[in-house]
């Protein structure tokens, strides 16, 4: 290690064990905004997670016609409902069609109600295909369409609209907190930790206004004070890991089951890239914060 790096880390060294009160509420700061920060990408992440699994698992229902439709002129056949399929797979906004005949839908609604379906005395159920689209956003642009299609020996197509528009909704709306959320939480923490490393400049300002009239170039001078704010953000950093990987394995298995947490597609950001965002937050913040508030105390 050459003269002048021992000099800026023993400069750096001293700051920080003689400003005991404001090294502590720098490091609080930076352990407060990067716990928060850790907690919040995790939690952001799964929801948004959660948001997308629950965007695929919006279908459209194709009923075909059955002799008792009014607006259908009789049975549709095998020959209409082929058609109707290579109609469906043509759409680019269609990902998948799955055909469920009315003894399998019969018997799937059996099983969820088997009081209403108990004394049924024959099958109402019609055949119909069952729709997946690419992306959850189209699916109202796609019901719009095939509802005005021309498809042989369908009677009607049909989706959860309120419930499928409810849940395109609060997707969007999830994506734009997360977004807004972790701007305003960055923006917070480099305006604290700023704040707070001003103090410890400010009660030194005549140091480096002396060392700025003997020469000291303002590197420097900046030196000291840069690593200082990475020390400090590193310290801050690590241990808001240490309380997040207590709460990961204390809290964590206690909630996760509220959580929707069967649902394997269903995920949070992978734990390792999330302390790696912290620590690199936290190391971030430190040495901007120091070095953006250093500039106006260099002005001599």
């Amino acid at each position: 290690m050459s003269g002048r790096a021992r000099l800026v880390l023993s400069e750096a060294w001293s700051s920080l064990t003689a400003n005991v009160s404001t090294t502590f509420a720098a490091l609080m700061t930076v352990l407060i905004g990067m716990l928060l920060l850790g907690v919040f990408l995790a939690l952001g992440t799964w929801v948004l997670s959660w948001g997308h699994h629950i965007k695929k698992e919006l279908q459209v229902n194709v009923y075909f016609c059955t002799p008792t439709d009014a607006s259908c002129q009789g049975q549709a056949s095998a020959t209409q409902e082929q058609q109707t399929r290579q109609l469906l797979l043509a759409d680019p906004a269609v990902k998948g069609v799955q055909f469920v005949s009315r003894e399998v839908a019969f018997k799937q609604q059996s099983k969820l109600h088997p009081d209403l379906y108990a004394n049924v005395p024959s099958n109402p159920l019609p055949d119909k295909y069952v729709v997946t689209p690419k992306k959850g956003e189209d699916t109202p642009t796609l019901v719009s369409r095939l509802q005005h299609a021309p498809l042989p020996g369908v009677a009607s197509v049909v989706w959860a609209g309120k419930t499928g528009k409810r849940v395109l909704t609060v997707a969007k709306v999830i994506s734009l907190v997360f977004l807004i959320a972790v701007i305003l939480l960055v923006v917070a923490s480099t305006l604290l930790i700023a704040n707070t490393i001003r103090l410890s400049i400010f009660a030194r300002r005549r140091e480096v206004e002396v060392m700025k009239l003997v020469g000291a170039t303002n590197w420097f001078i900046r030196g000291p004070f840069m690593l200082e704010g990475l020390l400090t953000g590193l310290a801050g950093s690590i241990i808001a890991v240490i309380l997040l990987v207590l709460g990961k394995e204390i809290a964590l298995p206690a909630v996760i089951g509220h959580l929707g947490g069967g649902n394997s597609d269903v995920h949070a950001l992978p734990f390792a890239l999330n302390i790696l965002c912290m620590v690199g937050g936290g190391l971030l913040l430190g040495a901007v914060g120091s070095g953006l508030t250093l500039r106006r105390f260099l002005q001599v």
